[in-house]
């Protein structure tokens, strides 16, 4: 069976708002001038308001609508965080940058709301709101002007948020924000060239979250363990540019071309051991759905690091007609544009850092946003 990050109900959604008509241009100018005029607005009116302008950004490429008024509209947004008049208002906000960002990239957007940012998410009292800053700010580090060295900087700060269980920025063993700042982590982590200096710092935390009690932790933090050995291997090209293949006993194949630059973990027999109990856990304390997500999780997390160039869902299954392994069976569908195959970690982070932002919105970003192409081309290539 192929393993798809399919959604086929967003589509639709999106679909039936596209033929609607193109009011759409108007109403976002309409919602913009809401956001920045407080002093005539409620918290409840600055909600809608927020709310209306992030569905426009999903639904719509609205680049041309927006990108002069990004300097009218950040500093309002920037408002609502400040003020913490509601925890809605405040997520909306949140989604608002994000999705500012994401539509119209600047080099200035990361220095303006950076501060802002990285305060909410230490002095929030909402974990909800801390694990979408986090999130935030790590999709405005990507589209809002970020150096390499200030992208060093986030992926500590959110190492150290798992170093700690979240004690960090005051959200004391909170699974879910420990698990956003793994992800984030992960995320940032696919935009840098050389990872072999943050194996240190990320190692022993991620494996140390291994034996975390929520199983949104344990994945997130095994995914990027995965990452690490995946990006420790470079497969060198021959000359005529074929990668050749061998096979080891279990019939699996082996990419005689790989060749591994860094080590990524000393301890890798008491890694292995304890991932594969995590593959076959069987606890009645964990739900039925949350159990066979971790089995299958650490199966592929377990297949990358013995074959780092096995990415997820990596079948090692031989088809009969080829006598090859079917390889990588998970696929990302896009209407209109056909199937990318989502073979190497890297990939499955930054589709699902697009989503989270974006939701069924994607496909259209994909299609007409430059800046959302160029970061899925090496995919699509």
């Amino acid at each position: 069976m192929w393993h798809s990050l399919n959604l086929t109900d967003d589509v639709k959604s999106i679909d039936s708002l596209a033929t609607n008509s193109d009011k759409w241009t108007l109403d976002i100018i309409d919602r913009i001038e809401e956001i920045k005029d407080r002093k005539r607005s409620s918290a409840k009116g600055r909600e809608k308001a927020l709310l209306q302008y992030t569905r426009i950004l999903m639904n719509h490429f609205a680049h041309d609508e927006i990108k002069d008024r990004t300097s009218d509209i950040l500093p309002a947004i920037l408002k609502s965080l400040k003020a913490q008049s509601s925890e809605q208002e405040v997520f909306q906000a949140l989604l608002a940058i994000a999705l500012t960002t994401i539509t119209a990239p600047s080099e200035t957007i990361y220095a303006i709301t950076e501060q802002e940012l990285r305060r909410l998410y230490r002095v929030s009292n909402f974990n909800q709101v801390k694990t979408t800053t986090i999130h935030t700010l790590s999709t405005v580090a990507i589209y809002g002007g970020a150096s390499d060295f200030e992208i060093n900087e986030i992926m500590n700060e959110f190492i150290d948020i798992v170093e700690s269980d979240g004690n960090s920025i005051d959200a004391p063993d909170s699974g879910a924000v420990v698990a956003a700042a793994c992800e984030a982590w992960g995320y940032l982590a696919t935009y840098l060239d050389e990872l072999e200096e943050k194996v240190c710092d990320g190692i022993e935390a991620f494996v140390e979250q291994l034996y975390s009690s929520d199983t949104s932790v344990q994945i997130a933090a095994g995914e990027n363990i995965a990452l690490l050995f995946e990006s420790s291997c470079t497969e060198s090209r021959a000359e005529d540019d074929q990668v050749h293949e061998s096979e080891d006993e279990g019939g699996y194949v082996n990419h005689s071309n790989s060749v591994a630059r860094f080590e990524v973990y000393k301890k890798k027999d008491q890694l292995m051991h304890t991932l594969t109990e995590l593959a076959n856990k069987s606890s009645k304390h964990i739900a039925k759905k949350d159990r066979k997500n971790l089995h299958l999780c650490f199966s592929d997390i377990i297949n990358t690091i013995e074959h780092p160039t096995h990415g997820p869902r990596y079948q090692n299954a031989l088809d009969m007609e080829t006598g090859k392994s079917y390889g990588s069976r998970m696929t990302f569908s896009i209407p209109k544009m056909g199937s990318l195959k989502i073979d190497r970690w890297w990939k499955s982070y930054r589709l699902r850092a697009l989503k989270r932002m974006l939701g069924g919105g994607i496909f259209v970003h994909i299609r007409e946003n430059e800046a959302v192409l160029d970061s899925i081309a090496p995919i699509i290539n």
